[in-house]
């Protein structure tokens, strides 16, 4: 009969980058996870902070070398979306690869402050303010530029934006202009409700940006929901978006840079495929090809990977409670955790993430449903990214089998309410920081124990005096 160890080598190409097996037991960037469980216990979140870095090293390199081979003559500048994780542990990651910052809240820019009062960044830092913007973010803004952050760019996301910039600001600033852009042919809405009507974006800038006495237009700034896909929807937009900058630039010469977005997708199952390396090269071709046609210069290039940057550093390790056979084919796996509060675009979105067993890989496997702690029905998760169903070892009295689901570094702790009220009580679970050493040794650290009850009943008032 088969082993769980068979059918994976069965199924995918096995072992990948990050993953193998040494001893039944599940390896991730040679980290021993069940080392990881007998440290710290289960339920257990997870950062492996060199695969930041190394993905920012990596989109860096390719953009880089599309530039060189197409003779591209635009620059090229990675910035981090702070919405996917506002962690410091990454931020600081993120800024020893020389990546800049993309922000979307008010409260995004004390943030900015703190590193570069810690001395992280300086005031050349580049830092892209995108959003619908209520009064304490503009103000936060403009602070930040009259302090003298020269390259804090506003990107104005609606025609009266600019008027509060005009009030605020007292030195010379640049400022960028978002493009709504057509969403994708099947969804509800026809036009993003983000950013500038395509109509108005000329009015816009002859009316308001090119008369004032402060304000110089930077950049142009799309982005696309699917993300960024080998799709004629995709390539369609791509070309709109680069042909407006033409139109833009021969009106106003200070505009030299386009700010393409995120949406590098990550690797959510072991039958992952994506060519990076092509789409960068054909994003730079065609951005060069529009821009030679319209005898424009070249504009420098922004990136802003969310989800690419941090969501492969992630995991969420569990211990299976019990087994339950409801019916005649219907058996859960219980969790120590709960899909709901933990892994939150599992349950709203129905997203997918690699799912393996961390120990008994050599034992026999069978069909499950992984279920929840919650008392909601939907807190449970039973098919993959490349499959309508779960398979996972046998569980016996004689060991306790544990389980991972990997590459969930992206935006589940602020969706899920990091350190507030979950579902049902559920308590946001440890969270361990693994990193290596100067001498390439692993080290592990606690940065937050699981969540108290005292620190739930704070919240809720009972303690108060």
């Amino acid at each position: 009969m088969n082993k769980y160890l068979d059918l994976i080598q069965q199924t995918f190409y096995w072992p990948q980058t990050e993953f193998s097996v040494k001893k039944e037991e599940l390896i991730f960037h040679d980290v021993p996870l069940m080392d990881i469980i007998k440290k710290y216990g289960t339920p257990l979140k997870f950062t492996y902070i060199p695969k930041i870095g190394q993905n920012i090293d990596h989109a860096r390199g390719m953009f880089q070398d599309a530039i060189k081979k197409q003779k591209y003559k635009g620059d090229y500048l990675y910035c981090y979306c702070t919405k996917s994780s506002h962690f410091s542990f990454v931020l600081d990651e993120v800024i020893s690869h020389q990546g800049h910052l993309e922000t979307s809240s008010a409260f995004d820019i004390p943030i900015v402050r703190n590193l570069y009062e810690n001395k992280k960044i300086d005031k050349d830092t580049f830092v892209i303010c995108n959003g619908y913007k209520r009064p304490l973010y503009t103000e936060n803004i403009s602070r930040l530029i009259n302090d003298g952050f020269k390259n804090c760019i506003p990107v104005l996301d609606n025609l009266n934006e600019l008027e509060v910039y005009e009030k605020e600001v007292n030195t010379n600033y640049q400022v960028g202009i978002r493009v709504a852009a057509d969403e994708e042919p099947n969804f509800e809405f026809y036009t993003s409700r983000l950013g500038i009507r395509y109509n108005d974006i000329t009015n816009l800038y002859l009316n308001q940006i090119k008369p004032s006495k402060k304000a110089k237009l930077k950049l142009l700034h799309f982005f696309i929901n699917t993300g960024i896909r080998d799709s004629a929807y995709y390539w369609s937009e791509l070309s709109r978006f680069v042909f407006k900058y033409c139109e833009l630039k021969k009106m106003a010469p200070e505009l030299d840079t386009i700010d393409i977005g995120g949406g590098f997708p990550i690797k959510t199952s072991l039958h992952f495929e994506y060519d990076y390396k092509y789409m960068v090269e054909q994003i730079i071709e065609n951005i060069k090809w529009i821009c030679d046609k319209n005898n424009v210069e070249h504009p420098n290039i922004i990136t802003e990977f969310g989800s690419y940057t941090v969501g492969e550093s992630g995991g969420v390790l569990y211990s299976v409670l019990d087994q339950k056979l409801q019916n005649d084919k219907e058996l859960w796996y219980m969790i120590d955790g709960s899909f709901i509060t933990h892994l939150p675009d599992s349950w709203g979105l129905n997203q997918k993430y690699i799912l393996l067993a961390v120990n008994k890989w050599k034992d026999l496997y069978h069909k499950v449903n992984v279920g929840g702690l919650t008392c909601d029905s939907m807190d449970y998760y039973n098919s993959e990214a490349h499959s309508s169903e779960v398979f996972l070892p046998m569980k016996n009295e004689d060991e306790d089998l544990y389980i991972g689901f990997f590459h969930t570094g992206a935006y589940q702790e602020s969706l899920g309410g990091y350190g507030g009220i979950q579902h049902c009580l559920i308590p946001a679970p440890k969270h361990v920081l693994i990193d290596h050493d100067e001498n390439g040794k692993i080290v592990t650290k606690l940065f937050s124990d699981e969540q108290s009850n005292s620190s739930m009943l704070d919240i809720l008032g009972y303690n108060s005096k």
